[in-house]
């Protein structure tokens, strides 16, 4: 089997035994012509579809979400605590106003 290499795959890595490159006869010496097309490099940015454009601003969103879930879960286990402290400062007040109306009647 007698293939040629590619630029990609050239027959030997050895460069003293790769063929030398030729100057192309289509354009003028030194020219300052682009030997290669961006056209490629635009169709593969043309991959990019709209959705994975937004990921980013769909994972802040989502980010943000769960911060507002987790800030509001805060928020009512404060107000569970403290409704509890409200709770037992009620009772303590209630016991110690049966005592002294207890203390007041039996005098």
């Amino acid at each position: 089997m007698n293939t040629a290499g590619t630029i990609d795959r050239p027959l030997t890595h050895d460069p003293q035994k790769q063929a030398p490159m030729k100057p192309s006869t289509s354009e003028p010496a030194g020219s300052a012509t682009e030997d290669v097309t961006t056209t490629g490099a635009n169709d593969s940015r043309q991959n990019r579809t709209r959705e994975m454009q937004l990921i980013p601003e769909a994972l802040a969103r989502a980010h943000m979400h769960q911060r507002l879930q987790e800030a509001e879960q805060e928020r009512q286990a404060a107000r569970l605590a403290a409704a509890r402290r409200m709770q037992r400062r009620a009772e303590r007040a209630s016991r110690r106003a049966r005592r002294a109306l207890a203390m007041a009647v039996m005098q």
